[in-house]
């Protein structure tokens, strides 16, 4: 099979994950595949919560690359993969895992996915979401404490003492390593037009 690997990277709020799910929900399951960055978040299963809720998760170390390179290795093989499922409400991978088909395309997304050298050089195209800072707190604000059960107070705490501070330090920076830069993410249509029309040139044998 002829797989190609799309990283879809960008700060927190910016718009990838919308981005990402519309590319991918525009083909058939068989055709494109996703993986989530936060899905490998390390285990920290020795850790009680409290323990957990302080660390750094928006540091690369934070995350199991090893693991993720590995199943991006075995997708591109034409094999399926178990992704771990990570529970944010406890700050842990959880038990589960789902099932990842090997597919002709296969879109990775997460904040930090370019900062790891060894991660790009398995993307065929990377693609950066360019999306205002105060527009990208606000999302993650209602997305925290509406969708994961956090408190408000706790939210701007982590976004100013890790979130902001590891933008600066590695997000931003690996903006360099893109091919294609989109500001505003899954609301920009017209570049989200462009994707599409890439995967299916890809999916065409083109």
């Amino acid at each position: 099979m002829n797989t190609i690997l799309i990283g879809i990277a960008g700060g927190t709020g910016s718009g990838k994950t919308t981005l990402a799910d519309k590319v991918v929900d525009s083909f058939g399951s068989d055709e494109v595949s996703i993986l989530r960055h936060d899905s490998y978040y390390k285990r920290h299963d020795n850790m009680t919560y409290e323990e957990r809720s302080l660390l750094n998760y928006d540091h690369p170390d934070a995350f199991d690359t090893e693991l993720l390179c590995a199943h991006i290795r075995t997708l591109k093989e034409g094999k399926p993969i178990r992704m771990p499922v990570y529970d944010y409400t406890v700050h842990n991978r959880s038990d589960r895992t789902v099932q990842v088909n090997p597919a002709p395309v296969i879109v990775l997304e997460g904040i930090l996915i370019f900062a790891e050298a060894g991660l790009c050089d398995l993307m065929d195209i990377k693609v950066f979401v360019d999306t205002d800072a105060d527009v990208r707190i606000l999302r993650r604000i209602v997305r925290d404490v509406k969708d994961r059960g956090r408190s408000l107070d706790s939210v701007i705490s982590q976004y100013l003492t890790t979130v902001k501070p590891m933008h600066e330090q590695f997000v931003e920076p690996s903006k360099r390593r893109a091919d294609i830069i989109i500001p505003e993410g899954g609301e920009n249509v017209v570049a989200l037009d462009m994707l599409i029309q890439r995967v299916r040139k890809h999916l065409n044998g083109n």
